[in-house]
């Protein structure tokens, strides 16, 4: 019994002896998730005071310059289509051809009618000095020569228009009639529709209330008026439009639907990147607000209490922070509320920021 004791105790105390290890990934071992683990970076930015041109973000969509029907003037057989769907086209470019046989052969009617009452009043005029002829008959020979005329300029006109031209120069869409099809019978046609893309209009509304505010703060003198009123887009895909355009033009009405007024803007579009029906986000310089604070716009985050920045303390723990937001200078927030100037506020790596974690702030730049 006294050796067998012995055989069991043995491994045991060879087991709990100095170079005794715990096998790598098991608990308290030490790797990844580790108490030996160093805090996660965030970026950081810091609130400063200063002053910030006020520019409100506000829904917009592209439209064309100039918008052009081509129709069908005559009726007629369609024989040739003459551009390509989506091509660029100039004014007066030829883009259908109708048949054309009817009416070229109206035309040389016209000409011949024409010239039969010319020949007619000639005679007539020749015999009026010795009185073969009334004055009566020469007038009606000459309104019969007038009339013939009018013809014959109508006809050459129908036969003009069988060549159906581009009304302006711009890209034309796809036609809306294939060769063979019958056209103009009742109504003119629509064969298809050219936009002018360069430039490009931006039609945008802005609420009537904050238009109220801003005429207010610039009266009372907490706001100035901005120089040049530029106008800045962002596109689908968030991305700024590498053009500035310029305001021509804010409706003197308010829609009674919206509350609402409209607003248009010029932008170059010589990528032809903007297309109209395109919905965009416009930025409209206003006002200049001094001594303000302003974060960027991922820095500011919404909660069940409302919206809240996080900050990195002087102990490098996270922390909170409710704040109440105002108007948009360009891709910032301007804090009305709950920052005095100073603070560090996390802009970059926010999901890692766990309020009451310490982390290790380093500029937003720099931030991975």
């Amino acid at each position: 019994m006294r050796r067998l004791a012995l055989v069991l105790v043995l491994p045991l105390l060879s087991a709990c002896g100095p170079g005794s290890q715990e096998a790598p990934g098991k608990p308290g071992a030490a790797g990844p998730g580790g108490p030996g683990m160093p805090p996660p970076e965030v970026g950081v930015v810091e609130a400063g005071r200063g002053a910030v041109t006020l520019t409100p973000e506000l829904p917009g969509r592209v439209a064309a310059v100039r918008t052009a029907q081509v129709r069908a003037r005559v009726e007629g057989i369609v024989e040739k289509q003459l551009f390509k769907d989506g091509s660029d086209v100039r004014a007066g470019q030829a883009l259908f051809q109708l048949d054309n046989r009817t009416y070229r052969t109206a035309a040389q009617a016209a000409e011949a009618e024409v010239e039969v009452k010319r020949l007619n009043l000639q005679r007539i005029e020749a015999l009026l000095p010795i009185k073969a002829v009334s004055q009566q008959e020469a007038d009606v020979a000459r309104a019969a020569l007038k009339q013939a005329e009018a013809q014959l300029a109508k006809a050459r006109l129908d036969l003009e228009n069988t060549t159906v031209p581009a009304p302006i120069a711009g890209r034309i869409g796809r036609a809306l009639v294939t060769e063979g099809a019958l056209v103009g019978r009742d109504e003119a046609t629509l064969l298809a529709t050219i936009e002018q893309l360069e430039p490009v209009h931006v039609l945008f509304t802005q609420p009537n209330a904050d238009v109220l505010r801003l005429k207010a703060a610039l009266a009372k003198g907490t706001l100035k008026a901005a120089e040049g009123r530029s106008v800045e887009l962002i596109l689908e895909n968030g991305q700024a439009y590498p053009h500035k355009g310029r305001l021509t033009f804010s409706d003197m009405s308010v829609d009674p639907a919206t509350g609402a007024i409209t607003l248009k803007a010029e932008f170059p579009n010589p990528e032809r990147l903007l297309l109209p029906g395109t919905f965009v986000r416009v930025r409209l310089a206003q006002a200049v607000a001094s001594d303000v604070i302003a974060v960027p716009q991922r820095a500011v985050l919404s909660g069940a209490q409302g919206q809240f920045v996080l900050l990195v303390g002087p102990d490098d723990k996270v922390m909170p922070r409710p704040v109440k937001v105002g108007a948009m200078a360009g891709d910032r927030f301007v804090i009305e509320e709950g920052l005095a100037g100073g603070e560090r506020v996390i802009v970059a790596g926010v999901q890692k920021a766990k309020p009451g974690t310490v982390v290790k702030p380093v500029p937003a730049a720099k931030a991975p």
